[in-house]
């Protein structure tokens, strides 16, 4: 595994983060699509991205999901990782992206967003903080403030929150029980 890219600004970009937006496919999963006989979707999440998640949430980001494709077992995952803000079939990702900022009282440069292929661009270039796994689309890799050492699917995002909390400040108070024995 090699290491992470992070841009000049990166930091800086980060530290700002109020609200962290993510795809799905290729970012939280390893974009693979499974159907069974009966034709119902499937998808694997890594359970480090979702530890991360809550992580953020619990210094006070907030976490939503914009994605082109609509699937239950996206809808699912939201609600476990108690993530309200979930635009599914979203086709214009900067349309969904400029529908939650007017209801957030956000500023662009307070946004982040995770993507990895040609549709994430648009936002990628639009928000305050831009992240990709290591295996987005090569003009993905160059368009984002950090690159994950790590591919979706298999912890990119973890990767991304531990970045951002450090940046923002937040790592010490959100992982102190965890390193000094407490309760997590």
């Amino acid at each position: 595994m090699s290491d992470p890219v992070v841009r000049q600004g990166a930091e800086a970009g980060a530290a700002r983060v109020r609200l962290f937006l993510t795809d799905v496919d290729g970012v939280l999963t390893d974009g693979g699509i499974l159907y069974d006989a009966a034709g119902v979707e499937s998808k694997r999440f890594h359970v480090r991205d979702g530890h991360g998640i809550k992580m953020l949430q619990r210094a006070g980001v907030a976490v939503g999901i914009i994605t082109g494709r609509t699937s239950e077992v996206v809808a699912v995952r939201a609600r476990e990782l108690g993530i309200d803000i979930v635009r599914q079939g979203a086709k214009d990702k900067m349309a969904a992206w400029r529908e939650i900022l007017a209801g957030s009282g956000l500023l662009p440069a307070e946004t982040a967003y995770a993507g990895d292929d040609i549709v994430d661009l648009p936002l990628l270039r639009a928000v305050g903080f831009s992240a990709a796994p290591s295996d987005a689309e090569p003009y993905v890799l160059d368009a984002v403030h950090f690159v994950a050492s790590r591919p979706g699917g298999h912890g990119a995002v973890r990767e991304i929150v531990e970045f951002l909390l450090h940046s923002r400040g937040s790592w010490d108070a959100v992982t102190s029980n965890y390193f000094s024995g407490g309760e997590g």
